[in-house]
């Protein structure tokens, strides 16, 4: 259980959020939840209102943040978390807001 690395564990969570999750801080806080479970991503604001949560590392890691993301916990109030996994496909450092 070392750093995330090319390992066979590692997956890419995509999760497209709805509700009223813009202007609320959502962005900076799914980043802080990333940072903590040592996921590398990025949260991007979409023009439909939705925001598009990018998250790789362990599968445990990344269902646990998803969970999060469904949690009332988060700023704002979601109403919907749509996911897709893939492998993931490395190359990201960090965890962004844009």
């Amino acid at each position: 259980m070392g750093a995330v690395q090319d390992n066979d564990n590692t997956v890419r969570l995509t999760a497209w959020v709805s509700g009223r999750v813009q202007g609320v801080g959502f962005r900076w806080w799914s980043r802080c939840r990333a940072l903590e479970l040592a996921l590398v991503g990025s949260a991007e604001n979409l023009r439909d209102g939705r925001v598009e949560v990018i998250a790789e590392g362990t599968k445990d890691h990344c269902e646990q943040f998803l969970s999060l993301l469904r949690s009332s916990s988060s700023p704002g109030s979601v109403d919907r978390v749509v996911e897709r996994w893939s492998p993931a496909q490395g190359g990201i450092e960090g965890f962004v807001e844009k």
